[in-house]
C-alpha cells in the first residue's frame, strides 16, 4: 500500500521552503559572521530534527524503511563534508567576506534541493524503465570512489567553469568589490551580476557534479523514491551550519576522504552484485558507520602531526 499521497509531498516540500525562506528573512535576515556557538546549535537542531523524522518512518513505515533512512542520511552527510571542503576554496578564490557566506549557501542550499528533485525523480523514473542503469550507477560510482582516492589536492579554476563562461556572456559582471549582499548591481545604465552571484554559480555548479556522484549512492541502498528523496532534504539542510562549525577544523579531517572512497566502493560493489545477492541494509548502515567513525577517528588523532609537518600558506 503506497503511504505516501501527492498532497503529503506538497506539504512536505512547503514545510521545507517555508522554513528555508524563515531563516533568510527572518533568523539571518542581517548580514553576519556566523559564531561557531551558532553554528554548533543550528547543527544540533538539524540532525535532531532529521532523528525525529526518522523516528516517525519508523512508527509510520516500520524499522526497513526507517533503516534505509538513517544509512542514506549518514551517506549524504558524509559526502557532503567532502563538498565543504569545495566551498572552502570557493570563498577563498572569491575572497567573499565572512558575513556574506551565509547568504550564499542558503540560496545554494535552495538551489541544490531543486536540483536533487528533479536528478531523484529522474533517476528513479530511469530505474524503473531500464533495470540495466542500476549496473551503469554502479559503475559510476566506483570511478568517482577511483578519482577520489588519486586525485590530489583540490584546485579551483572558475574561469574554466562552462556555466560562467556562458553567463558571462550573457550579463556583465559588475567588478565593484563586496560592499554588501547584493547578487545585481545597477551600474552604467544596466544592470550587472555581483561577484558574489558568481560565487553562488560555482557553488550551485560544485553541488551539481557533486549530486551526480553521490544520488546514485542511495539508490543502491533503497529504491524507494521517498526515502532517498527525504534523506537527502535533511542531510543538506543542515550542510550550512556544518560548513560553520567545521570550517576552522576541516584541513583536520585528512583521511575523511579516503573513507568516503572506501564507502563509495562498497556502494557501488553492493548496486553490481544486487541482482545476485542483497546485502541487508542493516548491514551496510554498520559498514557504512564504522568505516567513517575509523577515517574521522584517524583524522582527529593523526590529522594535526601531518598538517603540522606540512609548509603553510603564505597570507
Amino acid at each position: 500500500m503506497n503511504l505516501i499521497t501527492v498532497e503529503f509531498w506538497i506539504v512536505f516540500n512547503i514545510v521545507i521552503i517555508t522554513m528555508l525562506v524563515l531563516d533568510l528573512k527572518v533568523v539571518h535576515r542581517k548580514a553576519h559572521a556566523v559564531s561557531v556557538k551558532e553554528a554548533l546549535g543550528w547543527s544540533i537542531f538539524w540532525i535532531v530534527l532529521s532523528l525525529l523524522f526518522n523516528v516517525a518512518i519508523y512508527f509510520w513505515m516500520g524499522q526497513q524503511k526507517a533503516v534505509e533512512f538513517f544509512t542514506g542520511y549518514v551517506i549524504e552527510k558524509s559526502l557532503s563534508v567532502d563538498n565543504l571542503f569545495v566551498f572552502v576554496l570557493i570563498f577563498k578564490y572569491f575572497n567573499v567576506p565572512d558575513k556574506f557566506q551565509p547568504r550564499i549557501l542558503h540560496w545554494g542550499i535552495l538551489g541544490a534541493l531543486v536540483m536533487r528533485f528533479l536528478l531523484i525523480f529522474g533517476g528513479s523514473a530511469l530505474l524503473n524503465r531500464f533495470h540495466w542503469i542500476f549496473y551503469v550507477f554502479g559503475v559510476v560510482i566506483i570511478i568517482t570512489a577511483i578519482r577520489m582516492l588519486t586525485d590530489g589536492e583540490k584546485k579551483l579554476e572558475p574561469e574554466k567553469n562552462p556555466v560562467i563562461k556562458l553567463f558571462r556572456k550573457l550579463m556583465p559582471v559588475s567588478t565593484g568589490k563586496h560592499v554588501d549582499d547584493h547578487f545585481f548591481v545597477h551600474e552604467h545604465g544596466r544592470w550587472a551580476a555581483t561577484p558574489l552571484f558568481i560565487a553562488l554559480l560555482v557553488v550551485e555548479s560544485s553541488d551539481l557534479i557533486f549530486a551526480v556522484d553521490s544520488i546514485p549512492a542511495i539508490f543502491a541502498i533503497t529504491r524507494d523514491t521517498f526515502i532517498v528523496y527525504t534523506s537527502n532534504v535533511f542531510a543538506i539542510l543542515g550542510l550550512r551550519a556544518l560548513y560553520f562549525l567545521l570550517n576552522s577544523i576541516i584541513p583536520l579531517f585528512v583521511y575523511l576522504k579516503y573513507g568516503i572512497s572506501i564507502v563509495l566502493m562498497y556502494v557501488g560493489v553492493k548496486m553490481l552484485i544486487m541482482e545476485y545477492y542483497k546485502i541487508p541494509t542493516l548491514f551496510s548502515l554498520c559498514v557504512v558507520v564504522g568505516i567513517l567513525g575509523v577515517s574521522i577517528a584517524a583524522s582527529l588523532i593523526f590529522g594535526r602531526s601531518k598538517l603540522a609537518g606540512e609548509p603553510g600558506e603564505k597570507t
